[in-house]
């Protein structure tokens, strides 16, 4: 006796009254869900179907549709369709799951539980139209004070000496995404983006493609686990260096880049056979205490000529605010801390569903422990992870974090429809796909000014947001939890947050 096929997850449909026979959905779809019988198209394949709305998005006459689940299980409340359908596939192949995207989880947000406080008549609010609204951040270590001398033509100068940062005129940046997990052209279009808007973007743990140089004032390199495309020449072309130790989706783990992912210019750019899985372990073979960390720290900085901000990037874990701690007594600029709802081109889906905490609480008791150990100056602090929206943005910061990576977000403003099969490298949206004629799909001058449109909009709503709460600097904004209540959260996660509840 066999398992036997489950339940298709999408119904593809196509109305013959509506449909031209134009084949655009035969050419658009790569996943084989549809072909030609005949004269007619008919759906070959709906289980091949993921959901992804390109053939809807190109079809001339509204004739195709998608429905979810259209014939489903016996409903039961612990043996849902997808805890059924997991045991199915392991059955079958006796192999890991993989997923990609975030977290899929029906878990709540805090973030949507957090509300934004206002002021009102004896604390006015500030019109950002009429007043100047001060976003500019930097990033890297602060002075805890100034020192001045008088030179003896009367002129002060300062004696302090200010270490490297980075200037940007939105705390909004792109976080990492490799040249091989997305395309080129997709790469090319967030360059194009961060720009055009004045902040930076991350090249990801593979390496920097030349197409990329023109734009590399804006890029932040990232040393991984497994050195992908690391050399003296990547490490000075890049405006920052963020070593990676860990991310959200996967926490206490390495990455996975599969052989069919790896064609020439992939192999050139992370200097790597051709059609060999890239492999990253899950810990730095030369990290297993900070010391190790501040080596490698160091020796970055040595390498660039202590021009260029380092940055560390860890997994929101339990022991994250210990750990910010200690990065901070590394030597190093900046902590990037990544939640559990942080995307993922592929990561297997036990990890990404049951590993990790939220960046709400990972960034809350980060800027806590370093207010408490008196390093809060020593290291900026990132958050990724989930952000969605301009509100998450602005309470990411009030919570402590100096500024953010949007990741799944800048893709969305691209086309992704979230689809979560990145890791098949078939993304019909030339996205998550190294196959050429997939790649072609994108258009990097339009992708690039609809990311730097949707981070435009965010600033802008930033702006509203800060003057609604009295805030005309972002500075005034980062760590003050005051201008934050929470609804319908407990009274332990509220005192993580360091956040009074609605009313108080």
């Amino acid at each position: 006796m066999t398992i036997g096929s489950v339940p298709l997850r999408y119904k593809v449909t196509i109305d013959p009254e509506r449909c031209m026979e134009c084949g655009r959905c035969i050419e658009n779809c790569p996943y084989g869900t549809f072909r030609k019988e005949g004269d007619r198209i008919i759906v070959a394949v709906s289980r091949n179907c993921t959901a992804c709305h390109r053939c809807i998005a190109m079809c001339p006459r509204d004739a195709i549709s998608v429905v979810e689940r259209p014939v489903d299980y016996r409903s039961h409340p612990l043996w849902t369709p997808e805890a059924r359908e997991a045991i199915y596939n392991q059955a079958r192949t006796g192999k890991i799951i993989l997923a990609g995207m975030g977290n899929a989880l029906p878990l709540p947000s805090i973030f949507d539980r957090l509300l934004l406080d206002a002021c009102q008549v004896t604390n006015p609010s500030i019109d950002p139209l009429r007043e100047p609204m001060e976003l500019r951040t930097y990033l890297g270590k602060k002075p805890s004070k100034l020192a001045f001398r008088r030179t003896e033509t009367g002129d002060v100068e300062l004696e302090t000496k200010i270490a490297p940062n980075l200037m940007i005129e939105t705390p909004i940046m792109i976080g990492h995404m490799s040249y091989g997990a997305i395309s080129l052209n997709a790469q090319l279009a967030l360059a194009r983006a961060v720009h055009e808007t004045g902040t930076f973007m991350g090249t990801g743990e593979g390496g920097m493609h030349p197409d990329l140089h023109p734009y590399q004032d804006r890029l932040i390199v990232q040393v991984a686990s497994g050195r992908f495309g690391v050399d003296i020449d990547y490490l000075n072309r890049g405006a920052a260096i963020e070593i990676k130790i860990g991310q959200g989706a996967k926490p206490g783990i390495g990455g996975h880049l599969p052989g069919e992912k790896v064609g020439p210019d992939v192999s050139r750019t992370r200097m790597i056979p051709e059609g060999s899985d890239a492999i990253s372990p899950a810990p730095h073979h030369d990290i297993y205490s900070i010391e190790d960390l501040a080596q490698l720290v160091r020796s970055l900085k040595e390498a660039t000529g202590w021009r260029k901000p380092v940055f560390v990037k860890i997994a929101a874990v339990h022991n994250v605010a210990a750990i910010a701690a200690g990065i901070a007594r590394s030597g190093a600029d900046a902590v990037v801390v990544d939640g559990f709802r942080g995307g993922t081109g592929a990561a297997p889906k036990v990890f990404r569903d049951h590993v990790g905490i939220p960046i709400e609480a990972a960034i809350s008791a980060v800027d806590q422990k370093l207010r408490d150990q008196g390093v809060r100056n020593e290291v900026s602090v990132i958050a990724s992870g989930g952000l969605r929206n301009a509100a998450d943005v602005t309470k990411a910061i009030a919570l402590g974090a100096d500024a953010v990576y949007i990741g799944t977000a800048a893709l969305v403003a691209m086309g992704c429809r979230v689809c979560g099969t990145c890791y098949r490298g078939l993304c019909p949206w030339g996205i998550a796909t190294q196959r050429p004629d997939l790649v072609a799909r994108l258009d990097p001058v339009l992708e690039g000014e609809h990311v730097a449109n949707l981070i435009h909009a965010w600033t802008m709503e930033i702006s509203e947001l800060m003057g609604a709460a009295g805030i005309n600097a972002i500075e005034s904004l980062r760590g003050n939890r005051d201008r934050l209540r929470g609804y319908m959260l407990d009274e332990g996660l509220l005192q993580v947050l360091d956040v009074r509840t609605v009313g108080a």
